[in-house]
């Protein structure tokens, strides 16, 4: 069985926001999970990391910035976002008291998280998790949005289809590289940066999706 808990917690002094925790019995670890810039926690690709998530005994809490909360747009400036992640943590930790506790999230969710724990915000975790890491801009290029990741003392797991126009492999390689240990990469084949596949790929976004969960969590499983 698992059971799923509406929640709410202060994002910051001036901000309180949305969570869900879906919680399996037999639960193993926990992943925070933060939604990405253009949709929030109940997107059909939140929705479904979370369930598939449950089926590998891993719990989530999925949580909304302030800014998608108040069906705002663009993204919340660093200042707002940080503090989001690191009481999103914060709320898991005392609502999944006892489980081996993760936290990353969708593209510009899990950069926050990592920017967060470079910045030493985040509460003790297992490791950091990220589905979609956007190394760069659409058609801009560049491994400055990788500086931080030196500061990470957190084992991470970047999960990129070969496919991302935010994630140029070419230059996302050797930035995961010179990280030595501390980051695992995993590529899902044929998939762009919602993990969808063309068809003529012979695969399926749900068996796209499959191989993501199943890879969060037996990394999760690893380290828990």
């Amino acid at each position: 069985m698992t059971r799923s808990e509406q929640l709410s917690f202060d994002a910051t002094e001036q901000h309180r926001v949305s969570a869900i925790a879906l919680i399996p019995d037999d639960a193993m670890a926990a992943l925070v999970l933060g939604h990405g810039a253009g949709a929030g926690m109940t997107h059909p690709f939140m929705e479904s990391v979370a369930h598939g998530l449950a089926e590998h005994r891993v719990a989530t809490l999925r949580y909304q910035f302030p800014y998608m909360e108040q069906g705002r747009k663009p993204p919340d400036r660093p200042e707002v976002l940080l503090p989001t992640v690191r009481n999103a943590v914060s709320e898991a930790s005392r609502t999944l008291d006892g489980l081996p506790l993760f936290a990353g999230g969708k593209s510009m969710g899990g950069r926050m998280t990592s920017m967060a724990a470079a910045e030493g915000l985040l509460e003790p975790l297992r490791g950091l998790v990220f589905l979609g890491f956007p190394l760069h801009p659409p058609q801009r290029k560049g491994t400055e949005r990788s500086a931080h990741l030196s500061d990470v003392s957190h084992p991470m797991l970047f999960v990129q289809g070969d496919r991302d126009k935010l994630f140029d492999l070419e230059l996302g390689r050797p930035v995961l590289s010179k990280l030595g240990p501390m980051a695992s990469l995993h590529v899902v084949a044929g998939a762009d940066h919602g993990f969808s596949v063309l068809k003529r790929s012979g695969r399926t976004d749900d068996e796209a999706l499959h191989e993501v969960v199943r890879t969060a969590a037996s990394w999760m499983a690893d380290r828990r």
